[in-house]
């Protein structure tokens, strides 16, 4: 089995930034009481190598589709290669998150962790209400690399890497719920694969998602089927590359990068969109305190 290619399935995640001064929000849409904060990694933050990373306006994720759909103010604090360890402290597990910052800007400008940065905006910002989350998928990034991609080492290194990752969520959630007392909707969004007839690849992105789902659970939030709704978009062939889900590059086109393209960053937004059911609940997402 061909693990470097398996993970190389999987999406770059990065969830949540800090900083010492709470960013505006990065579109103005004009309701000061209807704010979504966006927390996530690569895939939240619309990265594409195509793209001049000097200029983080070149990049748009599913937190942007969204926020137009539903009207939104939105702050996107993402950050390319965030894992969940560095998403708790500067001193955590990272994947590339922290170069990146110290070389290109994001959306939101900030100097210290995600979680930091994200319980003092929803306690400066008490009308918000939807937070979006994606994280995981750099954390089997990184057992990758200790590994030097041998297939045994990751296997054995899987389980505990779940446990950490559920044990970093539970501390997330209660930065959100408990530190900051944000009450409104909060949303996480599973991963996708590249070949969904790839038995091995869903199995492993599977197993992060459903870590991910329930610690999002039991911190009273909803789960938005990314998998599911990129798998749908792939059709019969499960390739998410050929249905225009990924970004094309130059190696031909039939080659992809990992990171959604604009059709699949409006799947990635669709399916979030899904968790809310009822017009009424799009209302609430407005509605002030």
């Amino acid at each position: 089995m061909n693990w470097w290619r398996l993970l190389a399935t999987l999406v770059t995640c990065v969830l949540l930034v800090v900083v010492t001064a709470v960013p505006a929000a990065a579109r103005d849409r004009g309701h000061d009481d209807a704010v979504y904060l966006a927390l996530g990694d690569s895939v939240a933050f619309g990265f594409s190598p195509l793209l001049d990373p000097r200029n983080a306006a070149n990049f748009v994720g599913y937190p942007e589709a969204l926020a137009e759909r539903l009207d939104l103010n939105l702050t996107n604090a993402s950050c390319p290669g965030e894992a969940s360890g560095g998403f708790i402290s500067l001193t955590g597990i990272d994947n590339v998150c922290r170069p990146y910052r110290a070389s290109f800007p994001l959306h939101a400008a900030y100097s210290t962790a995600q979680l930091d940065f994200a319980v003092a905006f929803l306690r400066a910002h008490q009308h918000t209400r939807l937070v979006t989350l994606d994280i995981g998928a750099n954390d089997l990034f990184v057992l990758e690399k200790q590994c030097l991609g041998a297939a045994t080492c990751i296997q054995n290194g899987l389980p505990a890497l779940l446990n950490t990752l559920a044990a970093n969520l539970s501390t997330i959630y209660q930065g959100l719920r408990g530190q900051a007392h944000y009450k409104h909707e909060l949303v996480a969004l599973t991963y996708y694969v590249s070949n969904f007839k790839d038995p091995a690849a869903v199995a492993v992105i599977q197993a992060i998602n459903a870590t991910v789902a329930a610690a999002t659970a039991a911190a009273d939030g909803k789960t938005a089927d990314g998998f599911g709704a990129f798998k749908a978009a792939a059709g019969p062939a499960g390739d998410s590359c050929a249905a225009g889900l990924l970004i094309k590059t130059p190696a031909g086109p039939t080659q992809c990068d990992v990171h959604p393209s604009p059709r699949g960053r409006d799947v990635l937004a669709g399916a979030i969109r899904a968790t809310f059911h009822h017009a009424e609940e799009d209302d609430d997402l407005r509605a002030p305190d």
